[in-house]
């Protein structure tokens, strides 16, 4: 519907030279709005929401891109996951992994993003969007095939378990940190190191919260261990404390291993 802004006699507009309709797109909340505008002069005579064409559209994308940068979409937890251990790559080992930071994205949008701003610019809300699969298009071939031996998305336990790496943030320094319960660690004396470097490991007590932080593990089973033992044993006793951590078994449950000795 129409919605007149000024009201003027209807002669008076049609033959004016300076009556004008233009056609308008915006990026507005997360989604292209195109409205025509009809004028007289500097006079808004009327606007009237229309459907906008791919060029426009996608010209009102780009626009909204190089003004509020990739601040204007959300990269999911798993395309997040995914660019943090691209970032990391490229700090560690460099070439063929490609810099994943805002401005070097910026610089290639085309490259990686193209097939989702056309969804944009078709009038698909940017919270319909998931980026994993443009980010995947980062990803270097062929040397694509070894991204989960050089940065896996997890690491095994000795438990049994395979629990989840975070990497640092983009642009971030820092080590790629592992959360994981105490006692699904037993026996693990070396730490795990991802290209070189040291995976820092949040030990956890039985409640998930850490009682310990180390890159180191031999040492912390010979040092540090007996004074978080002391400390957890009364305060956990269903869970084993072993005083050998390295030969007890690891485990994730609450009831003692058979044979651990002083839990």
């Amino acid at each position: 519907m129409i919605r007149a802004a000024v009201s003027l006699p209807d002669e008076l507009v049609r033959t004016s030279p300076l009556l004008r309709d233009r056609t308008t797109a915006e990026f507005v909340d997360g989604r292209i709005r195109g409205r025509q505008v009809r004028s007289l002069g500097a006079i808004v005579l009327a606007v009237t929401p229309v459907r906008l064409g791919a060029a426009e559209g996608g010209q009102a994308v780009a626009e909204a891109l190089n003004r509020d940068g990739l601040g204007m979409l959300t990269f999911s937890p798993a395309a997040d996951a995914l660019r943090r251990r691209l970032a990391f790559l490229h700090r560690e080992v460099a070439a063929p992994w490609p810099a994943v930071d805002d401005a070097a994205l910026l610089g290639r949008w085309q490259q990686w993003l193209a097939p989702e701003l056309q969804r944009l610019a078709e009038g698909e809300s940017v919270g319909r969007l998931d980026l994993l699969d443009a980010v995947r298009r980062l990803l270097p071939w062929p040397e694509a095939g070894r991204l989960e031996e050089l940065a896996p998305a997890e690491l095994p336990v000795p438990s049994g378990r395979r629990v989840r790496v975070r990497y640092p943030g983009v642009g971030e320094g820092g080590p790629p940190v592992v959360e994981v319960k105490l006692q699904e660690c037993f026996g693990l004396a070396v730490s795990p190191r991802i290209v070189g470097v040291p995976v820092l490991f949040h030990l956890l007590s039985p409640a998930g919260r850490p009682v310990a932080v180390t890159d180191d593990l031999a040492s912390f089973w010979s040092g540090a261990y007996a004074q978080v033992r002391a400390e957890m044993r009364g305060r956990y006793p269903r869970h084993p404390w072993p005083e050998d951590p390295w030969t007890s078994p690891a485990t994730r449950g609450t009831k003692h291993p058979r044979g651990s000795r002083g839990g």
